[in-house]
Parts: structure tokens; sequence; C-alpha cells
């Protein structure tokens, strides 16, 4: 049994470990591509949880499941970010606010019509 296997070749950089191929010809991993599903339920209630797991003991507030893309979840999220008065992010669909700011977020995001809840301990 060969246990050797080409890894990189000066000719075409990189191979795939599965064809054998150059990664830019590589096909094996156009079919793995499988659209990335969330983790988070999509039925129409946004919910909002204080997370400090992963940030260096920082709190930050995280709000899940709004039904808005891009440019109008950028804005959704500046309003928000404005009204607790601190930075925050979106990241993979998520709004993420510094500091602990549940009770604010709760009611901003009521006025703005959407079902909440506080998810979470």
């Amino acid at each position: 049994m060969n246990n050797t296997r080409l890894v990189y070749s000066t000719e075409s950089g990189q191979i795939c470990p599965s064809c054998g191929r150059p990664t830019t010809k590589c096909t094996c991993k156009k079919k793995k591509a499988v659209k990335k599903q969330s983790i988070y339920p999509d039925d129409g209630i946004v919910r909002i949880r204080r997370e400090v797991k992963g940030r260096k003991g920082k709190t930050v507030t995280a709000v899940f499941g709004i039904s808005l893309d891009g440019k109008k979840l950028q804005q959704f999220a500046k309003s928000l970010k404005r009204k607790c008065g601190s930075g925050g992010t979106v990241k993979d669909g998520v709004i993420i606010i510094q500091g602990d700011h549940r009770e604010t977020l709760l009611e901003e995001i009521k006025q703005q019509g959407y079902t909440v809840t506080l998810a979470g301990g």
C-alpha cells in the first residue's frame, strides 16, 4: 500500500486530497458545497440573548431571527445600536451589540412589530 500523496506542485499549486487534481480544477469541492443551514430556527420569532462565551469575558447581546437581508439588516442594526448607545456588528444574520441591552432591545424590537422573546438564562 502506497502511503504517500502529492500535496503541492510548483507546476499547478495546491492539490485536492480527494480527487488529486489542482484545487483550481477540483470537482469534488463543488459537489460538497451545500448551503449552510442556520442553527437558529426560522419561525418568525426574534430571540434576544446575552452571550459571554468566547468573547474574553465581555458581555454582548445577540439578536437572532430577524428576517431581513443585507442593507436592511445593517440599517436595522444601526438603529438598535443607536438606541442602546453602543457599538456592534452583524455577522451571519445575527445582530451583535456590545453590552447587556436585552430589555432595551426587547421594547424597541416590539415597537417595530416583531414577535420577540428573551432566550437563554
